[in-house]
């Protein structure tokens, strides 16, 4: 376990030692998430087709394990769908645009 915390802070370090500040790195962050998120829906609907064909053309002792696959990638698929649309309606909702700022109200000048 720590070889492993080891490697693992030896990767992570140039990008710690790049960043300028806090902002690099939670946007670095957001940047790879924003890659990883289509990947994990993508996978999601996969289990779900791959459970849906074991049960089609499975025999009887398989439907009951396809059931649970396709269940399985239905709850994941939910789930991230889900969190997605709740984070579009509060940022929709808050006025948040998605470079991270908001719109701060203030008086108008004269």
């Amino acid at each position: 376990m720590k070889k492993a915390i080891a490697v693992a802070g030896a990767w992570a370090l140039p990008f710690v030692a790049f960043a300028q500040n806090i902002q690099g790195v939670l946007t670095t962050f957001g940047n790879i998430l924003g890659m990883l998120v289509p990947i994990l829906i993508t996978l999601a609907v996969v289990v779900f087709f791959w459970g849906l064909i074991k049960y089609l053309w499975g025999d009887a002792a398989d439907k009951e394990q396809a059931k649970n696959i396709m269940i399985w990638g239905v709850i994941a698929l939910f789930v991230m769908v889900a969190v997605f649309g709740l984070i579009q309606l509060l940022s929709n909702t808050f006025n948040i645009r998605t470079g991270g700022g908001t719109n701060i109200p203030q008086l108008p000048v004269r």
